[in-house]
């Protein structure tokens, strides 16, 4: 799963480390997410779509694995 987190956190001019305390998680999770190392809870998605006030669609892109 791809996702525009960094590109929306950039683009905002936040840190990291702002991110992880107003969400409640390490800086190391929002790093691995970032870097697709690590998908979301169910949770964290939607307190990161609350955070940037997008839909976890705009912000998290699935795609199906083509067998």
């Amino acid at each position: 799963m791809k996702n525009r987190l960094e590109e929306l956190r950039r683009a905002r001019g936040i840190r990291q480390e702002e991110l992880a305390d107003a969400l409640g998680v390490s800086r190391q999770t929002i790093g691995s997410l970032e870097n697709g190392r690590y998908n979301p809870s169910i949770l964290l998605a939607f307190k990161l779509a609350h955070y940037f006030e997008m839909s976890i669609e705009d912000i998290f892109i699935y795609e199906e694995e083509v067998r």
